[in-house]
């Protein structure tokens, strides 16, 4: 995920984004997005030099936020416009395309994690509490919708304290289209939903607990 997916960078002086797809069995791929219409023929990758099966391309015109497809056409003469498995943000299902994003954030976990290295290896107590951040709790008055990442971040923590756990485990937080699959459909590892708000908001969520 360092490398392949989507990237924001500069190259020679030009600000973009670096697109990059394992796809050995592929004979043509393009990068299609809001930023060219969704045209096959706009940018297209190329293949990689040493035979690994990696694709290419910098765009300048896509930026944070872009939405983008792969368009494939297989060896095999199969077609097929497809998401990126290493996109760190999608659309908001039903909709289905990637979103170009980034990682960047500031951690304010230092105290904890010094404390965490002073008691590594030493008995603790672990009571595990399990639970769905779909469903956790709803908002009557909003239309019964659940909890963004933020939210969260103000109300579990408090309630995971005053009931006693130490370690939460979340069903997957992954994107998936359907949400009754609970998260277990997922469209990429690399991606927490998007219904409950941005990749740093749920990494706030995480610094929080």
């Amino acid at each position: 995920y360092n490398k392949l997916g989507s990237h924001l960078m500069e190259y020679m002086g030009t600000k973009g984004v670096y697109f990059a797809l394992w796809a050995p069995n592929a004979e043509k791929i393009s990068v299609i997005g809001d930023f060219n219409n969704w045209d096959r023929e706009a940018h297209p990758m190329s293949a990689r030099w040493d035979h690994s099966g990696i694709w290419e391309v910098f765009i300048p015109v896509a930026k944070k936020g872009s939405l983008y497809k792969y368009f494939i056409k297989s060896n095999n003469g199969y077609e097929a416009e497809k998401g990126d498995p290493f996109a760190f943000q999608w659309e908001t299902p039903p909709n289905t395309a990637s979103m170009v994003w980034d990682l960047e954030n500031t951690w304010n976990d230092n105290v904890w994690m010094k404390d965490r290295d002073s008691k590594k290896g030493k008995p603790q107590p672990m009571s595990v509490y399990e639970m769905h951040l779909g469903s956790w709790k709803r908002v009557p008055e909003d239309n019964l919708r659940s909890l963004t990442y933020l939210e969260l971040a103000e109300q579990l923590p408090a309630y995971i304290k005053e009931m006693g756990f130490t370690h939460v485990e979340f069903m997957p937080v992954m994107e998936h289209p359907f949400f009754g699959s609970w998260g277990y459909q997922i469209t990429g590892y690399f991606a927490p939903s998007s219904r409950f708000g941005t990749p740093q908001e749920f990494m706030q969520l995480i610094d929080s607990l």
